[in-house]
């Protein structure tokens, strides 16, 4: 019997959800502010729904960004208050392989390129292929402008899929895709869960006080920016 809680506020969506023993619970909303006051109230429900308490999980599964410096922040911080509370293994995981998984199970996609809007005019983006059902990224995970991107990549084929809000910012990234999966627009913890098992079947959870976000941007300060 496996019992992971997953959350994730990297970006403007904030998600958690529940697997126990195969059954999935969720809870999503897109909220660009106020993830601080909805994440800890969507872990309640979830844990109630279940009828489980935080010392039954087997593990707790968190979005390690990239993502919004702040929100990928509130995320680290709230899995590490829970996993400390309930002596829960963490368990990291990508969220552009969250948002690349979310493209499988919503759109079908098995050759995805995954690309969220990093602001300050640039933008997280990595490319997955399925394997065994489980998402991988086939290069390492970058941030840079659009235009730097599009250059780089101008002599590779085109991806079947795109997914991400990097797509309905900067259209221009549409030249590089076939087709978008609107279905996803941000990454959701339910789409953690894939990799988060894999990671705790191996032992590959780490302590509470080792978890470490991922910025991808050297310089983690940000400037404010609106809607930030």
């Amino acid at each position: 019997m496996t019992r992971i809680l997953a959350i994730d506020t990297a970006t403007e969506a904030c998600s958690a959800a529940l697997w126990q023993n195969g059954e999935l619970l969720s809870r999503y909303q897109v909220a660009p502010r106020g993830h601080t006051d909805l994440i800890l109230p969507m872990v309640a429900e979830l844990l109630a729904e279940g009828e489980l308490s935080l010392n039954q999980l087997d593990g707790l599964a968190f979005g390690r960004g990239p993502g919004s410096f702040t929100g990928v922040r509130i995320t680290l911080g709230v899995a590490q208050g829970l996993a400390y509370g309930a002596d829960l293994p963490l368990l990291g995981v990508s969220n552009l392989q969250a948002l690349a998984q979310g493209a499988y199970r919503a759109c079908g996609g098995e050759q995805v390129l995954a690309a969220i809007d990093a602001r300050m005019g640039e933008i997280y983006v990595g490319a997955y292929r399925l394997e065994q059902g489980l998402m991988v990224g086939t290069d390492e995970e970058q941030v840079l402008a659009p235009a730097q991107f599009l250059e780089s990549s101008a002599d590779s084929a085109r991806w079947p899929l795109g997914v991400g809000s990097a797509f309905v910012t900067y259209a221009e990234l549409m030249s590089r895709v076939e087709e978008r999966c609107e279905a996803v627009p941000f990454p959701e913890a339910r789409d953690l869960l894939p990799q988060a098992l894999e990671l705790w079947q191996a032992g590959l959870g780490v302590a509470a006080a080792d978890a470490r976000p991922v910025y991808l941007r050297d310089k983690v300060t940000w400037q404010k920016l609106p809607g930030r």
